[in-house]
């Protein structure tokens, strides 16, 4: 490899630096592999990119839930009106592979009997 050539690679892997916590969130490598589930009433919801999240109130603490895209939202059914403070549901999904941290990446929520399914083409 030329130096013009390292120059360049290192020049491009320094520049992607600060933006590899956020690289390595998004997706699944940092949630285990089990399905897990959480009830409770969601106290905050923002829908928004990259991800919309919610904090959930459990009887096992206050959980953060990565909850989708608007887009992948939009294609379960679910609104502003059906996902909303106070609104009562069960999380279907993946937590995070660190045991104390509250947080979970949503695949199926589940609010008065219906099912909304983020992402459809992931197998279960």
């Amino acid at each position: 490899m030329s130096l013009l050539h390292r120059f360049a690679l290192t020049a491009t892997l320094l520049g992607l630096a600060p933006f590899a916590p956020a690289i390595a969130h998004h997706g699944w490598a940092w949630a285990t592999n089990e399905e897990f589930r959480l009830a409770g009433v969601a106290r905050q919801v923002r829908n928004g990119n990259p991800h919309g999240t919610m904090m959930l109130a459990t009887a096992r603490g206050v959980w953060t839930v990565e909850i989708g895209q608007p887009w992948r939202m939009e294609q379960a059914g679910l609104t502003d009106a059906i996902l909303k403070p106070g609104t009562r549901l069960m999380v279907h999904g993946h937590r995070s592979a660190r045991p104390n941290q509250r947080l979970m990446k949503a695949e199926r929520l589940v609010i008065g009997g219906k099912s909304y399914n983020l992402y459809p083409d992931r197998p279960s």
